[in-house]
């Protein structure tokens, strides 16, 4: 039965923040959710293009989806086995009970986790959690212990950064007792970080170059706690340990690298960038690297003078770059390349999904300029029939994209140096992509509310619409560099689908099916709503899963149907995937997703407290059997927090959560913290590694 003390659906009381504080929006991206939307393009709705599409309905409804595994794992197996030969991190150890890993298709089977707004992780009876990391944690030999009172640029260069997003986890040893762990930070909360904060405008130099060094990731060597589930810093060893920063050189790479749009007085070769701003979500490579995106990059540039060229200006808006004085950071009171009144350039060097290699520390990170310039949320892969490498990208913001992107070269399956070095250039060329999606559902079943049709489903077709295609510009009066370095004024053109904040977007690895998160977009009218985006003022967001035609993520057109639609249960317009909706859990904002060894699909929430007044968490849906739809909550966050990673090991028994910016609330401040999480004082963004303790059910995360 649902809970009768749960939180109902909140009216709309947060100036269109999308269910975050005034803090969150502030910090994370510039309040973009208080201003018009930066997509002013005339592309059609989806609602307005009705197309015939290909009815899938029933999906994730027992035996269809059990079918549809048994279809797709002809082509996906074979390419997994591939995979595998050359994956550095990415194949699934053995486990003493369960010499192959948990078998795919296994039945959940914790209790779930009540909504709550407790200051504190909390897990299922039978698991146990502990912080593997904290902000501020010796990352480096040499590193200094964590002050809050005294903190340094140099320190914190040397030190775990600050808000933690994107968690990946590359095992180092056949036995999988150690590993690589790497983290995105995100963004950097000042209020909370120093004493006294009263604005960017009155910072010291010295907390503005502190608040550079706690953006960008860390690679921290980690080792398993007695056997067990658990994982904690391996401070003996630390060899691969790496601290990246907006100080860190970066490689450009791809057909815009040496691009004029790229060059600056520091660098007129258009090839070498300083940092890496505001990484999301991520997504890792068959050949062992880490993907990591750069997102809301606006908010760090300003302009001492007014931008007057109209060329320049409009490029700018539609990135939501300022071009009036002022930023919010600040950061050009610090480094004068981040004023565009003299450097108009530099805004152009971030936004890009960016490759680092964890196993070589002194490798120089890249970034990837033919997978184009955007608010990316992540960058996920699948190989496509051919043995090509595809990447899936969201664009995080109101009536934004989905992108693609396949590469021109084909992965080597090869164990040496020669074949790896290839395979780390393959992302320097390919075809990008941007999605149109259609559908044949009536004016009359679109009607703002949500609801679906009678038979429980939206389902439709769609295309690809190339970009850059056989190295060419696909874009009329856009040449390939324009393409790549103003990616959404090119697909502006192209006629792509305008979306409710594609966030994550991720293939399932065995059936092939991508599922994306729409996280929400309260700006969408009744008028504007459409089968793919069916929900006016949608607070809540909602899972839209994407099938290749052939199975192959090379396809130039697939299937897509809504597999979620989140908000309280007893709302009416909330869809479960078909399933008995008086028996889940309740969902708000998904964010991130993720698989499991079994083939579950895992979502982490951004928004949950200004939504539907509970803490954000992370949950788990199976996809398979009479249980597929069975969405169940396995974790919440402190206060303030947002659930982030999330990651499943390789092995499928930890569960690694980042836990961002607890007590990022309205008016906290260290001297009145809104969260004291993790150890009692300050609060610190965390990764926790949550763990399976009870000697029944199995050692698998979600038994």
């Amino acid at each position: 039965m649902p809970d009768p003390t749960r939180r109902r659906l909140l009216p709309l009381i947060d100036g269109g923040r999308g269910g975050r504080s005034a803090m969150t929006c502030r910090y994370r991206c510039d309040d973009a959710c208080a201003h018009e939307p930066p997509n002013t393009s005339a592309n059609a709705y989806f609602g307005d293009v009705v197309e015939a599409a290909v009815s899938r309905r029933g999906l994730l409804r027992g035996g269809a989806a059990a079918a549809a595994v048994v279809v797709g794992s002809s082509v996906s197996g074979t390419l997994s086995a591939a995979a595998d030969d050359v994956t550095r991190g990415t194949a699934r150890p053995p486990t003493p009970d369960h010499p192959d890993g948990p078998e795919y298709g296994r039945p959940v089977g914790f209790r779930p986790v009540g909504d709550n707004t407790l200051d504190a992780v909390v897990v299922p009876n039978g698991y146990d959690w502990s912080v593997t990391i904290a902000w501020g944690d010796p990352v480096l030999r040499g590193a200094p212990e964590f002050d809050f009172d005294d903190q340094s640029a140099a320190a914190q260069r040397e030190q775990f950064g600050y808000n933690c997003d994107f968690v990946a986890v590359y095992p180092l040893d056949r036995d999988f007792e150690r590993a690589l762990l790497w983290v995105n930070h995100e963004y950097t909360n000042e209020e909370l970080m120093f004493r006294g904060w009263t604005g960017a405008a009155a910072a010291t130099p010295e907390q503005l170059r502190i608040a550079m060094a706690a953006h960008g990731g860390s690679i921290v060597e980690i080792e398993r706690a007695g056997g067990t589930g658990e994982w904690r810093p391996d401070g003996g060893r630390r060899r691969f340990n790496r601290r990246i920063h907006a100080g860190t050189a970066f490689r450009v790479t791809g057909p815009a690298a040496g691009s004029e749009l790229l060059r600056t007085g520091a660098d007129p070769a258009g090839t070498t960038v300083l940092g890496m701003l505001n990484n999301c979500a991520g997504g890792t490579t068959p050949w062992g690297t880490v993907l990591t995106g750069e997102e809301n990059v606006n908010q760090y540039f300003g302009a001492s003078a007014e931008v007057t060229d109209p060329v320049t200006a409009a490029r700018y808006a539609r990135y939501g770059i300022r071009t009036t004085a002022g930023t919010t950071k600040a950061w050009e009171r610090a480094d004068a390349r981040f004023d565009v009144a003299r450097e108009p350039n530099e805004p152009n060097r971030f936004g890009w999904v960016c490759q680092i290699d964890p196993y070589d520390p002194r490798s120089t990170p890249q970034k990837l300029t033919a997978l184009g310039r955007m608010k990316h949320e992540g960058a996920t892969t699948a190989l496509t029939a051919d043995g090509c490498v595809a990447v899936y990208m969201g664009d995080d913001e109101r009536f934004e994209y989905v992108y693609k992107f396949v590469s021109s070269g084909r992965v080597r399956t090869g164990k040496g140096d020669r074949d790896r070095r290839h395979n780390l250039a393959l992302l320097e060329d390919g075809d990008l992509y941007v999605a149109r999606f259609t559908g044949d559902s009536p004016a009359s079943e679109i009607d703002g509310t949500g609801r679906l049709p009678s038979d429980g489903l939206f389902d439709g077709a769609g295309q690809w619409l190339p970009l850059v295609r056989d190295g060419e510009s696909a874009v009329d009066g856009m040449s390939v560099e324009e393409v790549l370095v103003f990616t959404r004024l090119a697909a502006d053109r192209a006629g792509a689908t305008k979306m409710d904040r594609p966030e994550d977007v991720e293939p399932h690895p065995v059936t092939g099916t991508v599922f994306m998160a729409l996280t929400n977009n309260d700006r969408r009218t009744p008028a504007q709503a459409d089968e793919a985006n069916p929900r006016a003022a949608n607070r809540w967001g909602h899972v839209i899963a994407l099938d290749e035609d052939g199975g192959d993520a090379a396809a130039a057109t697939f299937t897509w149907s809504i597999v979620l639609v989140a908000g309280d249960p007893d709302d009416p317009s909330t869809y479960y995937a078909g399933f008995d909706k008086s028996q889940v859990s309740m969902i708000s904002c998904p964010d991130n997703v993720a698989f499991d060894p079994s083939g579950r699909l895992w979502l982490a929430t951004d928004g949950m407290p200004g939504s539907v007044g509970v803490n954000d968490g992370m949950f788990v849906l199976p996809l398979d059997g009479d249980d597929a739809g069975h969405l169940r909550r396995f974790a919440s966050v402190p206060v303030g927090a947002e659930c982030c990673g999330p990651c499943i090991t390789p092995d499928g028994r930890t569960a690694l959560i980042a836990v961002q910016h607890p007590g990022e609330e309205d008016g906290a401040s260290p001297e009145a913290p809104a969260s004291t999480f993790p150890y009692g004082d300050q609060p610190r963004p965390s990764v926790v590694t949550v763990w399976r303790t009870s000697p029944t059910g199995g050692p698998f995360i979600g038994d």
